[in-house]
């Protein structure tokens, strides 16, 4: 049987990242995400708001580039997967850990600002109104941070081969 371990979130950062380097020289990054619930209590009918706190670590080129643009406040979308891992305290007792492996980050929102301002942010997958998207899916290519590192550039996507069913002459516009 087949199994999925992906998780998805777009919330904001609690604090600024922190990142630091393995003996090897490998980046890790650590932050902390927040995001937010809303509904309305059904006996009361008062708004209900529910802030969840998510552990999130992003490893090699990509934890050097969320250590050099993401800050406290600033909007984020992050792919990943759920890790649990084992560590000790200094007393020797067994602690346990679940976080959020990152694999691919957005920027969402304005370069400089927090938050979703400026007329919205990036879509999944591409540059569809400012945000900037970042993939762990490219092997490390620096043991330091670059003075401003820029996402690789996508090809174009090949042209749909024509069918027989009619929709070619359809407009390309999804409404999703």
């Amino acid at each position: 049987m087949a199994s999925v371990n992906k998780v998805t979130l777009i919330g904001n950062l609690g604090r600024d990242p922190e990142v630091r380097y393995t003996p090897n020289g490998a980046a890790v990054c650590n932050v902390s995400i927040a995001t937010t619930r809303n509904w309305k209590d059904k006996n009361s009918g008062d708004k209900v708001e529910e802030t969840e706190w998510h552990r999130v670590v992003f490893y090699d080129r990509l934890a050097e580039i969320a250590g050099e643009y993401l800050k406290k406040g600033r909007s984020v979308y992050v792919e990943g997967r759920l890790k649990t891992r084992k560590w000790q305290d200094k007393d020797g007792k067994d602690n346990y850990t679940t976080e959020i492996v990152a694999e691919q980050m957005q920027l969402l929102g304005g370069r400089e600002g927090g938050g979703m301002g400026g007329g919205g942010g990036g879509g999944y997958g591409g540059h569809q109104g400012g945000g900037d998207e970042f993939s762990q899916e490219a092997p490390a290519q620096a043991s330091r941070p670059a003075a401003r590192p820029a996402p690789a550039p996508r090809p174009a996507p090949a042209p749909a081969p024509k069918s027989a069913t009619g929709f070619d002459d359809m407009d390309d516009d999804i409404p999703f």
